[in-house]
């Protein structure tokens, strides 16, 4: 039986995109691998597995009897259902480690840059092994959106470098260009449900034994979303409830503005406070220069709730 390569539940660009090329590089080292993802791809995954070449990955949701490579995370609440169930074999990632833990060691690369992309060209370079056009394409994409175009926080050189070559290996003259297409693809909401806009990209934590969700909206222009914010703070109180959360909170990030209002759903608001030391207006608040869930917000939210 083939090894599963799977990110995280949601999945996002680089999910999917780091599942089709490990899944190869791995292939290529002898160990027959498939991708696969955990829901539907969301709508700037399909523009670039579309550019690409590509057609998005089988959906597998449980882990049992199969031999597993995680990427682009490594919390229980964002994974496969009976995780250990199944053998997890690798990790390659670039969050902070969670709670999946092993009883056998494992190979793992997880490394502190901005998109898991920017390991796997790495993993190519070091095991010698050339990466197809194709999956240079979809990997330059995964960077450009995990570091929006270079502006998010997380964004480190090694990314920067990854870039230049996967653009010269898939042919992309013109890597910025290639971006702002993913960007607009990306904040074009209207007449898409309000859940699939939160659950575009979500993920639940689990802080201090506190259950946290939190979901990122991206669009070039906030405006975009004003006709929508009500029903978008009605829908996180009622995912909230659906799973028993202490809280959810939705970051709307203006990509130009360089700034995101979180909107909050939540037993304590006062929490966000402690958090960012800046007080809500009711349901919202806004945080200048916060671009980045993993860097910015995740980290805060759990020293708030320890």
């Amino acid at each position: 039986m083939a090894i599963c390569v799977v990110g995280h539940k949601n999945p996002d660009t680089d999910t999917v995109a780091s599942a089709i090329a490990v899944a190869d590089l791995y292939t290529k080292r002898g160990m027959q691998a498939k991708p696969v993802i955990q829901g539907p791809v969301a709508p700037e995954t399909k523009f670039v597995l579309d550019k690409f070449g590509f057609v998005s990955p089988e959906i597998l949701t449980d882990a049992t009897g199969r031999k597993i490579v995680l990427v682009d995370h490594t919390d229980l609440s964002q994974s496969l259902d009976n995780l250990d169930k199944g053998e997890i074999v690798g990790v390659v990632d670039h969050h902070k480690l969670g709670d999946v833990t092993t009883p056998n060691p494992l190979e793992m690369w997880v490394w502190p840059v901005g998109c898991s992309a920017t390991v796997i060209e790495a993993m190519y370079k070091f095991y010698g092994i050339e990466i197809p056009k194709n999956i240079a394409g979809i990997l330059l994409g995964a960077i450009l959106s995990d570091t929006v175009m270079y502006k998010s926080p997380t964004c480190t050189d090694a990314d920067k470098k990854a870039v230049e070559s996967l653009a010269k290996i898939a042919g992309v003259a013109d890597y910025k260009a290639l971006g702002m297409d993913m960007f607009k693809v990306k904040s074009a909401v209207e007449g898409t449900p309000i859940r699939e806009l939160v659950f575009r990209d979500y993920k639940d934590f689990n802080m201090s034994g506190t259950k946290v969700g939190i979901g990122q909206l991206e669009v070039i222009d906030l405006s975009m979303l004003d006709a929508m914010k009500g029903d978008l703070l009605e829908d996180i109180k009622k995912v909230k409830a659906e799973k028993g959360n202490h809280s959810v909170f939705l970051l709307l990030t203006d990509i130009m503005k360089e700034g995101s209002e979180m909107l909050i759903a939540s037993d304590n608001p006062a929490v966000v406070e402690k958090a960012f030391g800046v007080k809500p207006e009711g349901t919202s608040v806004w945080l200048p220069g916060v671009m980045s869930r993993k860097k910015q917000v995740v980290p805060n939210f759990e020293k708030a709730f320890a």
